[in-house]
Formats: C-alpha cells, structure tokens, sequence
C-alpha cells in the first residue's frame, strides 16, 4: 500500500542512522498497521434484508418489551463521526456520516473502518427538546455500546458506562437547552482482545473461531420522557407450585408516597387478579406477590403469556407512571425421572432440549442483524428445523429478541460474554487451579454479568444462565458458580459449559467435537453436552473469505454431510438412555471462515432440508429407554481383556479367536502416556498395533447396541462373532470424554449365550488411548 507523500532521499542521507532507524521503524509500522486494518475488513457479503435498509426508519421496534412505553423516540439513523487519539477532546471536524445501530467496522453503518485500542471513537448528532413541565424527565436510552461509552450533552459530561452488552440510561434533563437544537456526544473506547474486559469472540486478527472486531453503538439508541417519579426496571419471577408471580419493581428514589398497583391481564384484555402496595417517600422500589389463579403454563408447546401492567399512582390516585410488561408461567429445575437419573424438569416432568449453538454474527452488520425482520428469521428457523433451544454463544442480543422466543417457545442458554482468551487467563481441561484474575478484570466481569442477569430475568424462555465458557478467563469458578445460583435460583446454573469441570453448578457439562459423548449424571447435577457437531459444508460462492475454512470435520460433498449428521443424532439418540438431558449442535450458521453452519452465512443457503432435519431429530424427543450393560467399560474400574500386540498378519483372525493362543490378559484402559482421565490400566506401546477380544454372555438379544468407548489418536475395527459392526477412528474433540456409536439392527449378528468381541487398535500418534463397553436400550 503506498501512502500519500515521497521521500527526498537526500535529507535522508543527511540524518543521523539511529533517526533512520527509527523513522523507517515508523513507516514500517504504519504500513503493516494500515495493511492489518485492510485485510481484517476486506471481506464483504451481504444478506437479503441488507437492500431494504431505510436509513430514516432503522431499526423501529421498540427496544424494551419488558418494561415498555409508549413516548419515546428512536434515533436510530445517520450521527457524524470521527476516529481520533485517545487524547483528543470534542473534534472540531467529524469524518464523515454512519449509520446507527451498526458498528463501524461493520458494512451497513456505511463506514467499514478500524477502530483500535489506541483510538477513540466519537458520535455526534443533534435533537431538539420541546417544552417540559416541572414534573417531566427526559432520558437517553442505549441498548448496548462496545466498550466503554462515555456521554456528553452540549460538551457537558453526563455519564459514562463500561460493557458492551448490556443497555444503559441517562436522564439528560438538567444538561437540556429548551426549543434549541442540543448536541449528543458519544465517545467510546474498545480495547477488543488486547485486554480482559468480556468481548466474546472479537479479535483484531479474525481466524479459525474468532471473528470481526466490533466497536461503538450496535443496538437501538432512543429518548423517552417520564415524570419526575418513574419505574426504571422490573424483575417477573414465576412460582407455578404456589400459582404467583413476584414482581420486583425498582423506582428513582420517589419524591412523594406513592402507591404501586400490579395487574395481570389476560390475551382477551380482561383483568386476572390486581394487587397493590404503598411506596414510602424516598423509595427506591419494593417488591410485591400477586396470585396467579388457575394458571396456564408456559412451555414450547404453548408458550402462553400474561400481560402486565404496572402503575405508580399519587394519592389523589392519579397516573404518576404506567408501564406494560408480561410473564410466562414456568419452572426449570432439576430432578430424578423413572430410572433415577437426574434430567432437567420444565414445569415439573422431565424434558429433553435440542438445540443450537447461535453465535449471532451477520456479515453485513456483524453483531447487529440488517432488521427485526432478519434477526427473528434465524429464530423462525430453529424452530423449523426441529430444534427447541438456542445457546446464545458469548453475546447478547436486544431485548426484542428475547420477546419472540418468549412468544414463538424456543428455550434459550445465555452465555455470559466472557471470551477471555489471552494465555494467562486461559486454562485447560486438565488444570487443576483456575485462572488469576486482577481485582480490577473481576470486578469488572461480575460487573457487567450482574448487568446482564437483571435486563434478561424477566424472559421465561431464558432458562439457563452460562456465566463461563470453557476455558476462557476461567477463575473462581466456585464463587461465580455459588452466586449465580443464589442470585437467580429461578433459572438453572451451567458453570462451565465444557473444559475444566469443578462439581459445581447444577449441569455437568460436555464438549466434545464431533461426539457425541457425556458424562454420567450425578446426584444433583443433570448430564449435558453444551457443544458438538461442528459438521462443515463449504458452499460455492456463499463463502466468506478467501482463506481457509474452519469445521471440525468438513464436507464438500453434501449428501456425505446429511449421513453424518444424521449417525450423530442417531448416537445422541442412545445417550439419552444414559441419562443424557440436553445437547447444543454448532451451530445455526456459518460464521466467517467458520462453514460448520447448517445455514450459510449470508442465510441465502439452507444445507440440509428443513423437513429433513426435523424427521432426523424427532427421535430424540421420545422416552428414553432403559439402559443394560453388556459388557462394562473401564471409566471407573479397570476391566480384563485378552490381548496380542505380537503384530502377526493373520487375516480374519477374528472368524476363528483361538483362545488358548499368545493371548495375555491385561487391564483396560490402554494408554500409551499417563491419561489424567482414565484410571490406571494397562501400558501400550503405540508403535505396535493391538489385537484384543472379550467374550460376554446374552441370555435375550437385543434388536440394537451402543458402543460406548474411548479413543484417543488412534483408530479401531470392532467385530462382534466375526461380523464387522464398527470402524472409528480419532477425529479430534476433548481426551476427557468417552463416546457413543449406535449399532442399529445388531440382533442380526448376536446369539443368546456366548458372544466374542474382537477389535483391531492401531495408534495414528504417538500419544494414544482406548477403552469400550457394550449396552443396550432395548430388549426384543
């Protein structure tokens, strides 16, 4: 790239060689960081919706359903803007125009610029404020803002606010000049992945799992005007065992005794029950309980929702504030089914949630959709294809989005956007002390989750909070855990999902790519996997970039995809019979160089049939049946095999096992290195390959069977009275966890009595593992 200036090499001779050092240093830098700015955003590609886009009418839905007023203003549009030094104040010039609610790295804010830790970025637009009585307030409302947004009313400084998920609010009132136009100023600073602050999967160098960098404003911007007394959050928690609903109701602090009146509505705009309390002079907000007679329960089935209307009155019983919010009647909690297994309850009787893992990154406007229209469209299709969960991975979305899951009955998983991937905040699966955190990084990240926790509580479809993913700045796990579930006992507790498990939480938790594979319930924990999958299809022409494409395991031929998919939800099938309670496919979409979607990024691809995937998955949402161990794994206690790693070639040697041979019994697991978790068995030298059999009694037989093993850089042949049944082999994913591969119509090839299993082991790396069990489901 050339930049716009020549050089007199003449002057340049004359310099001092430490000064030419250091001014070519300069430009060097300058060039690099200009080509860095260049490839992290050359890549473009657009969705339907991104034609449509009126840049007087962006974004008009109204931003908060949950506590919702009719006088408000949305200043979604065109602001000015300006990239300046961190020690800039007040730009005497903008740059240019972009188009709010879109980060300015992002296509559709019409700007596609970098912003950098080393840079602020500054928002400028004007509005005009009529005449306000003496009891009226105006506030400046913000949906969400990456990352530290500092506000500024006519060049007053009004307040600021650090997290780039959660809204914020400012009464601007006494900043305010009168029937004049006054000036808003938004200065924002967004450090991205060179700090600790959560940021989700925002990287200065997109690659693999991490994406575009996002910066500024990225939701709806909007003004409102209240009386002087008004409500500024609520908080609807359900109780479907004693049929209420306890409303918390946070106010200003009142300048007068108020009465606060809760009535709930039905869908045919008829009252259901009112209940009122007084409200002291200086107030800040009470709490009260309201019977819910004859309740309907909300649940994907029939996501019925009540209607709420909150009001603050005077003593005269005068309208001091209103305000419409709603509720779902519903329970999640955790309990033992049948066969004593703890699953997930909803309202009460076990239920088994499918689901997918939603990133919510748009290629034309990156954390924010083009349009309500769009956003609601990958909802829409979740559930068309069956699924009835979405884990909204590491970031949030606007609180309309949370309206139309309520609404349409889709559960949802909400992370906390940690995303704290620098090294010394990261840990692996098999550490056994978490990360180190400053006081300052986790302040600032229980901050923001507090945030977070009380804008989302009143949503019913949100039914698990994910304060930690994986590794990912991982620390007090225990603490955060422990307060999670005090703070909001009404919501289940999945602390981690995945990686450095530490017997907290309510979920114990499975990452396993491409599985599928868990770990066994336990007393008060029900068994999840929170990802697998991660299938990827490259679709001509709907890719994102020009480099390469990231999928755990990736196809280019579509019908090997649909058969792959469906043995991984055949397997997830058999799991639930272990107890398995939930499972989050990756992912609803391509993301970037990530092509493990099952929608392309640009949504105009659908990979696999919406009726076909729906048929695929029906199975898994029918009773689970019973589980019978035919042959143990050694998980928990070290089993006996015959063995032979003597490396002879002789063929079907499985047809004819001759059990007095060079066989020499040897405890499973067999592990070529010390496995942190398996239990000690038998050595194997992974240079030789292994022969090994066992020999297992069956007074019935049945119809099918689940391999139950583990395998870890190597690969298997597994035969079962001389029949080849099964050949797997290590396609990368967690060493923590064992796996399921699902034997359909194995009653062809067992007998009642004595049955031999053999099986072919053969290391690929130097490091290996393996270990198996044989189950059934079902007896015919």
């Amino acid at each position: 790239m050339r930049l716009g200036f020549r050089t007199n090499m003449n002057i340049m001779n004359d310099l001092p060689g430490k000064l030419v050092f250091i001014l070519f240093c300069f430009i060097t830098t300058l060039l690099q960081a200009q080509e860095n700015t260049s490839e992290v955003l050359k890549f473009s590609m657009k969705t339907k919706w991104s034609e449509n886009i009126n840049e007087n009418n962006v974004w008009d839905v109204y931003p908060r359903p949950q506590l919702k007023r009719d006088n408000w203003v949305n200043l979604n549009g065109l602001w000015e803007y300006a990239i300046r030094d961190l020690s800039d104040e007040f730009p005497d010039q903008f740059d240019g125009n972009i188009l709010v609610p879109f980060a300015i790295e992002s296509e559709l804010s019409r700007v596609k610029k970098m912003v950098g830790e080393n840079k602020n970025l500054w928002y400028k637009r004007e509005v005009k404020i009529g005449k306000l009585n003496t009891n009226e307030r105006i506030h400046l409302n913000f949906g969400a803002v990456d990352w530290e947004a500092i506000l500024y009313i006519n060049k007053r400084f009004v307040g600021a606010h650090k997290g780039g998920f959660t809204s914020f609010s400012f009464d601007i009132t006494d900043y305010l000049d009168k029937d004049v136009e006054n000036e808003i100023m938004v200065k924002v600073w967004d450090p991205t992945d060179s700090d600790t602050q959560p940021r989700g999967k925002q990287s200065l160098t997109p690659n693999g799992i991490w994406y575009t960098p996002v910066t500024g404003i990225w939701q709806t911007v909007w003004l409102e005007k209240t009386n002087s007394n008004y409500i500024k959050q609520l908080k609807n928690t359900p109780n479907i065992d004693d049929s209420s609903l306890v409303v918390k109701v946070n106010t200003n602090k009142i300048s007068e005794a108020l009465t606060l009146e809760a009535t709930i509505v039905d869908k045919n705009g008829n009252n259901v029950k009112k209940k009122s309390i007084p409200l002291s002079l200086g107030s800040t907000g009470s709490a009260l309980e309201i019977e819910v007679p004859d309740a309907q329960l909300w649940s994907p089935e029939n996501p019925h929702l009540y209607n709420l209307i909150i009001q603050l009155k005077n003593s005269k019983g005068e309208l001091v504030d209103n305000v419409e919010s709603y509720f779902g009647m519903r329970k999640i909690s955790i309990g033992k089914d049948g066969n004593n297994y703890t699953r997930i309850f909803l309202n009460n009787k076990p239920f088994f949630q499918f689901g997918l893992l939603d990133q919510g990154w748009w290629p034309d406007g990156l954390y924010t959709a083009p349009s309500f229209e769009a956003m609601i469209w990958d909802v829409d299709k979740t559930l068309e294809m069956g699924f009835n969960v979405i884990r909204k991975h590491v970031k949030t979305e606007p609180a309309s989005y949370y309206y139309e899951c309520d609404k349409k009955g889709v559960l949802v998983w909400q992370d906390m956007p940690n995303g704290n991937y620098l090294n010394d905040l990261r840990i692996e699966a098999w550490d056994t002390e978490d990360a180190k955190r400053t006081s300052n990084s986790s302040f600032q990240f229980e901050t923001e989750l507090k945030e977070m926790m009380d804008q989302l509580h009143s949503f019913p479809s949100i039914v698990v909070w994910v304060p930690l993913n994986e590794g990912w700045g991982q620390y007090d796990t225990k603490r955060i855990a422990d307060w999670v579930s005090s703070y909001d006992p009404s919501r289940l507790n999945d602390t981690p999902s995945g990686w450095a498990d530490r017997g907290v939480g309510d979920l114990i938790d499975v990452h396993i790519y491409p599985g599928p594979g868990m770990e066994y319930s336990e007393e008060n924990r029900a068994s999840v996997i929170g990802e697998f999958g991660g299938l990827g299809l490259t679709v001509k022409d709907h890719l994102w970039w020009d480099k390469r494409n990231w999928g755990y395991l990736t196809y280019s031929s579509k019908s090997e995809f649909e058969n792959r998919f469906e043995e991984l939800i055949n397997d997830l099938v058999a799991l639930k019979s272990f107890g398995l309670s939930a499972a989050i496919y990756t992912q609803t979409t391509d993301v970037e160089g990530e092509v493990n979607g099952l929608i392309t990024y640009d949504r105009k691809v659908v990979k696999m049939s919406p009726e076909k995937l729906n048929n695929i998955i029906q199975p898994l949402y029918k009773e689970a049946n019973n589980v019978k161990v035919i042959l143990e794994d050694s998980e928990h206690h070290p089993k006996s095999w015959m063995i032979n790693d003597e490396g002879n070639d002789t063929k079907n040697w499985f047809l004819n096992i001759d059990e007095k041979g060079r066989w020499q019994e040897k405890k499973a697991p067999f592990a070529s290195y010390d496995n942190f978790f398996l239990p000690k068995g038998s050595h194997w030298i992974a240079e030789k390959a292994l022969k090994l059999y066992n020999v297992f009694d069956l007074n019935e037989v049945p119809q099918n069977i689940s391999l139950r093993y583990y395998l870890d850089k190597a690969k298997m042949k597994v035969f079962i009275n001389g029949n080849l049944i099964a050949t797997e082999e290590f396609q990368g994913g967690r060493k923590r966890h064992y796996r399921i591969k699902f034997i359909e119509k194995a009653k062809k090839f067992l007998k009642k009595g004595k049955n031999i299993i053999a099986i072919e082991l053969e290391s690929s790396q130097k490091d290996s593992a393996f270990d198996i069990g044989i189950y059934s489901t079902s007896i015919q």
